[in-house]
């Protein structure tokens, strides 16, 4: 175990390392030369290697200090950047913070649920863009992104999931009453279906059959590159399509949609908040993740 005064030489060592002088080090931390050099001495002999080369102008490190640099200078870094995040968490938070969330997941859910925790920041400025289409936040800058779906593998990203929704296949009675209702997963051949194209909303449909979940891809009758878009034609009765419950739910309590084939709906999407993988989490995005997974768990995102 790491003892308190080896933990307070190895401080004196990045000081001494970054500021390239005993004596410059000794002016930054607030004590003598000697102190400082008794410090690295210390250091050193517990280590069983030289941190230095010694001059009587300049103190280079040796390859050794450079790799136990390295090490030491960035856990110290992380700890500077874990303590202002942490005090942060009790102050008004500000800057700009950039958010991507599907077209009508994050207008209907995400939207009010996102201005009603920001509300107390008012420093922190939002962007909010409301798209299907997959994006990269590291290319595009992009502080947060909530998808639906599996994610691509991409070290360079962090998910966590919010909630599971259920995928509803569903239609507009005025189109079940002219077309009639499906039967089973090989019906969809004798209909009309409203999917997503491209980078868009999946052009393939989760489905249950036999107990088994597989992917079918219905013909595209008609392809739409959002959400909101796909549910407006499926309302206006142009064909069958399957979507997360939390979007089409209001229009089925309307009676402007109606679920069909639900034996083969028992399946079910995640719902995940994606950032670009850095040091720390910054506290603006920490926050605002924080606040909904609470949201997920009291079933505001359902």
């Amino acid at each position: 175990m790491v003892e308190i005064d080896h933990l307070s030489g190895i401080t004196v060592f990045v000081v001494a390392a970054r500021a390239g002088s005993f004596t410059q080090a000794a002016e930054r931390l607030g004590i003598t030369k000697s102190a400082v050099g008794k410090s690295i001495a210390r250091l050193e002999e517990r280590l069983g290697f030289k941190l230095f080369h010694r001059t009587t102008r300049l103190n280079k490190l040796t390859v050794d200090g450079e790799a136990y640099f390295a090490a030491c200078a960035a856990a110290i870094d992380e700890i500077a950047a874990m303590e202002a995040a942490l005090i942060s968490t009790n102050r008004i938070l500000s800057g700009r913070l950039r958010i991507d969330m599907p077209v009508s997941f994050g207008r209907r859910v995400l939207l009010p649920i996102l201005l009603e925790i920001t509300k107390p920041h008012p420093r922190l400025s939002l962007t909010m863009t409301f798209t299907d289409t997959v994006i990269d936040p590291v290319q595009d800058r992009v502080d947060l992104v909530i998808r639906f779906g599996p994610l691509a593998d991409s070290s360079g990203l962090v998910a966590r999931r919010l909630v599971s929704q259920k995928l509803v296949i569903c239609a507009a009675p005025s189109y079940l009453r002219e077309r009639g209702v499906p039967q089973s997963i090989s019906d969809f051949r004798e209909h009309s279906n409203i999917v997503g194209m491209g980078k868009g909303p999946p052009v393939s449909w989760i489905v249950q059959e036999n107990g088994v979940t597989k992917r079918i891809t219905p013909p595209a009758t008609h392809q739409m590159s959002d959400g909101e878009a796909i549910v407006d034609a499926a309302v206006a009765g142009f064909g069958i399509c399957q979507m997360p419950s939390s979007i089409v739910r209001y229009r089925i309590e309307e009676g402007k949609l109606v679920a069909v084939l639900q034996d083969c709906s028992q399946t079910s999407v995640d719902v995940h908040a994606v950032w670009p993988r850095q040091g720390l989490l910054s506290p603006k995005v920490r926050y605002v993740v924080d606040q909904l997974v609470a949201c997920a768990d009291e079933g505001r995102l359902s």
